[in-house]
């Protein structure tokens, strides 16, 4: 009988509880949660998204992206507008407090890279972010 193949989807999970152990307790100490967190990274690289392409980048199912963007809006993080010339499309931009925050943020963000890159080398980490990317373009 053949043995099974480690898994990759679990390796892949396992692997991001363990790169967002250098990540959390920045993410908490400011009051954000991931999810959050990826929405202000993702917009702070963009002048606006639709709300579809947002969910997209951010690996947050729609209905989970409503119900984030609420809140993030309620919290004067995010602005979002209907588009002009198709009122069903929804529009999500940072807000100035949101960009703040990302700004605030940036430095210990930084400073969790740095501290992860220590742990596995700046070589070895740029090849899992090379491979990470190859595997993302393969779904395409």
């Amino acid at each position: 009988m053949l043995k099974p193949r480690q898994s990759l989807t679990l390796t892949l999970l396992q692997a991001r509880e363990a790169a967002m152990g250098f990540f959390r307790p920045s993410l908490n100490q400011h009051g954000l949660t991931e999810q959050q967190w990826r929405v202000i990274r993702i917009l702070s690289q963009h002048d606006e998204l639709e709300i579809n392409r947002l969910a997209e980048l951010a690996c947050i199912l729609k209905p989970s992206m409503t119900g984030v963007l609420v809140r993030m809006e309620a919290a004067g993080m995010v602005v979002r507008r209907k588009a002009e010339q198709d009122q069903r499309r929804v529009l999500v931009r940072l807000a100035p407090q949101g960009q703040a925050c990302f700004d605030s943020m940036s430095q210990s963000m930084e400073a969790n890279y740095q501290r992860l890159q220590e742990k596995l080398g700046e070589e070895k980490l740029q090849t899992l972010l090379g491979l990470l990317n190859e595997l993302k373009a393969v779904r395409r």
